[in-house]
């Protein structure tokens, strides 16, 4: 088992980095060429710039197993049809029984923008999110068998 981050964007690489750190378990993060990381306690691998590049490199990388963090919905169905355990940067765990209404409102909200209408941002993250994910990362580690 290993962890692997879609880093670009993902504000919770250093909470992730710390649970492998302390579960003695890999991990990596994925970036392309117009971000750079390297953090202590984690390899990085950069990709070429390119549309979904650092998707489809973690997604040849993946083993049945591993935990993959990522807010990309596309990335996270490729992700759970490997057979991996697939978490958001807000603590939600992806599966069978929630996917396809996430990429259906991808999809909703792509058509909208299309057509020149605008969506509402995010909101700013907030402590209670960081705390979400470390918890669920935190579960999924203790119930993961490696």
């Amino acid at each position: 088992m290993r962890i692997l981050i879609d880093a670009d964007g993902c504000p919770v690489i250093d909470i992730a980095i710390k649970l492998a750190g302390e579960y003695q378990i890999e991990c990596i993060l994925l970036c392309d060429t117009s971000h750079f990381f390297k953090r202590e306690g984690a390899m990085t691998i950069t990709v070429a710039k390119g549309m979904d590049s650092v998707d489809f490199a973690l997604v040849n990388m993946l083993q049945k197993g591993d935990i993959v963090i990522t807010q990309d919905y596309g990335l996270a169905a490729m992700c759970l049809a490997r057979q991996a355990i697939v978490i958001s940067q807000n603590g939600l765990i992806y599966n069978d029984d929630n996917i396809d209404a996430l990429l259906s409102q991808r999809h909703i909200a792509k058509k909208i923008r299309l057509s020149g209408g605008r969506m509402k941002g995010h909101p700013k993250r907030k402590p209670s999110q960081d705390h979400d994910f470390k918890e669920m990362l935190d579960k999924c580690l203790r119930d993961s068998k490696f």
